[in-house]
């Protein structure tokens, strides 16, 4: 049985084992994502569980399997990193699945999603679909921070804020780690990313900004501050918060594992 609950037929055991071994074939690229689509489509009528499924019911499938992807990533392993990537996808085609049935104007297709994200691309890359020089990486870099400002301001009808679209609810370490990214390419003053629990007053120009408190008036504690900092000094060190207590985070996974082997032993 396979992990969502369906009971696969022979057809589909030996898809899944050409899968997990791929020969050379003569498919056009981008078969086997028609084919994917197909197959969701036909879910979608005939399996009661996914029939019943929503975006909001999906929510917590399409963080789940992100996360295994990354722990594939870090596990090196190429087989299990194609598999995850896969399950990936297939949340992908299956929130365009849901969308693609509104009958209220919002709706979209898995063709609607591509689309969107390849004019992104486009638009975003002029250096090579346009005819804009660059004179390396950083500069494409700049060149798709202005572009995506540009696009905040036609946006939202203003200049909107450069940390627009940060999503506050992904984990904290990851949060505090864009918002000073996102802050660091605006040019913003790296002391923003120091507390020290004592409110500084705005004054009249904007200067200095509202120093210790957030936008309910609340001052970080002294760990918030200290936790904040650590995610700075790390940026500072080119590392990715994140992964690094990911890291430390798998070490006393083995630590422990190690520790209660030894106890056994004893």
């Amino acid at each position: 049985m396979t992990r969502d609950g369906h009971e696969p037929g022979t057809a589909e055991a030996a898809g899944a084992a050409q899968a997990a071994h791929p020969v050379e074939t003569d498919r056009a690229p981008g078969a086997g994502l028609l084919a994917l689509m197909a197959v969701m489509s036909r879910l979608r009528r005939e399996c009661p569980w996914d029939a019943q499924q929503t975006h909001e019911s999906l929510a917590p499938h399409l963080l789940e399997e992100t996360y295994e992807a990354i722990d594939a990533l870090e596990g090196g392993d190429p087989d299990a990193v194609r598999e995850e990537l896969g399950d990936v996808l297939l949340q992908v085609y299956f929130h365009a699945e849901v969308a693609s049935e509104r009958t209220d104007g919002t709706g979209y297709t898995v063709d609607d999603v591509a689309d969107g994200i390849a004019a992104k691309l486009i638009r975003r890359h002029p250096h090579v679909f346009s005819d804009v020089s660059v004179s390396g990486a950083d500069e494409v870099k700049l060149n798709w921070d202005e572009i995506k400002a540009a696009e905040r301001r036609a946006k939202s009808g203003g200049p909107g804020s450069v940390l627009d679209g940060v999503p506050f609810g992904q984990p904290a370490l990851a949060l505090a780690a864009q918002l000073q990214r996102r802050a660091e390419r605006a040019g913003a003053p790296a002391d923003l990313a120091v507390f020290d629990g004592t409110p500084r007053a705005l004054s009249a120009d904007g200067e200095g900004g509202p120093g210790g408190l957030d936008g309910n008036g609340r001052a970080p504690s002294e760990l918030g501050a200290e936790l904040f900092a650590l995610v700075a000094r790390a940026r500072e060190a080119g590392l990715d918060p994140e992964l690094e207590l990911r890291a430390a985070a798998r070490a006393y996974r083995d630590r422990v594992v190690a520790w209660e082997e030894q106890a056994r032993r004893s």
